[in-house]
């Protein structure tokens, strides 16, 4: 039976994870309840990790702005989750196309792709709800999303996957234990936070196989991929036309917001757990670690 480098069958793991999706699943259709009102006065995520926070812009405002600016943050990262979940899914279809049907580990990435479709729909339907636009990548990080999905296997696949889990699933963890953000969005970061934990599990199993059986070239080119994509996922987290939603020039928030300490602390304590595990993989270094500055998702 085929092993990962930490001893376990891989054909075990993927079993686990099976029965686990089983076990614990959710159709967001059904458990969500979509026509409830917003709770008036509640931010729809902790204010803190308002990109803004902190700077002179975050104080002109009203109240009413702050959590008016809150809400399309969430839609923004909203959007960007279902962008890469649409790449996730593409890539995982792939990794299927090429495996044993009849492996517990090609039938658990189906099974994550399922997951994932749901998440999709439910992100959709999130957007929808709280009346905000599609915030869509844009063309130049939507041409490298087309090619990630189209190309990316290996190393770079699986960390690719684990930046945008792990650092959504950072957001989340905190926005679900909260009682000041909007029930709606607890309930939401909850489904997704329980459902992610089995989908990290298979790609950290898999991303530590996939890095022994990568020799130095592959190793090379992997590294510089998983920067690329840390920098354009970290780019996502808030698109700058977010800010027009409460008077703010997008330009004019933009820069405040890569200026603000605040939200440059807020980069790194969200990738702290996924940086300091690819980090230790060996998998930030050389290009590739210059590119995960700029995206101020590690220290520079």
């Amino acid at each position: 039976m085929e092993r990962t480098p930490a001893g376990f069958p891989r054909e075990a793991v993927a079993d686990r994870l099976l029965a686990a999706s089983v076990r614990t699943s959710y159709e967001p259709l059904v458990d969500l309840d979509w026509s409830a009102p917003p709770v008036p006065g509640a931010y729809w995520m902790p204010a803190r990790r308002s990109s803004l926070y902190g700077t002179s812009l975050w104080a002109e405002m009203t109240e009413d702005q702050r959590i008016e600016l809150t809400k399309h943050e969430v839609a923004g990262a909203a959007s960007a989750g279902l962008w890469f979940e649409t790449i996730l899914m593409q890539m995982l279809i792939r990794h299927y196309y090429d495996a044993d049907p009849t492996s517990r580990h090609a039938q658990y990435a189906l099974t994550e792709v399922a997951d994932e479709c749901r998440h999709s729909i439910m992100f959709g339907r999130l957007i929808e709800a709280m009346g905000c636009p599609v915030y869509r990548a844009d063309p130049v990080d939507h041409l490298l999303g087309r090619w990630l999905k189209a190309t990316a296997t290996g190393p770079q696949m699986y960390a690719s996957i684990l930046i945008a889990e792990e650092i959504l699933d950072s957001f989340q963890r905190e926005a679900m234990a909260d009682e000041s953000v909007q029930p709606l969005i607890r309930m939401v970061s909850r489904i997704h936070v329980v459902e992610e934990a089995r989908h990290v599990r298979f790609a950290r199993d898999e991303l530590a196989r996939q890095v022994e059986a990568a020799g130095p070239v592959a190793l090379a080119y992997a590294r510089l991929v998983i920067g690329r994509a840390a920098h354009s996922i970290s780019r996502r987290l808030v698109n700058p036309r977010a800010y027009a939603a409460v008077g703010v020039d997008p330009a004019v928030g933009l820069a405040a917001a890569r200026s603000n300490p605040h939200w440059r602390a807020t980069l790194r304590w969200s990738a702290q757990r996924i940086a300091e595990h690819l980090d230790g993989l060996g998998l930030i270094a050389g290009p590739g670690r210059a590119l995960w500055r700029r995206s101020g998702l590690i220290a520079p």
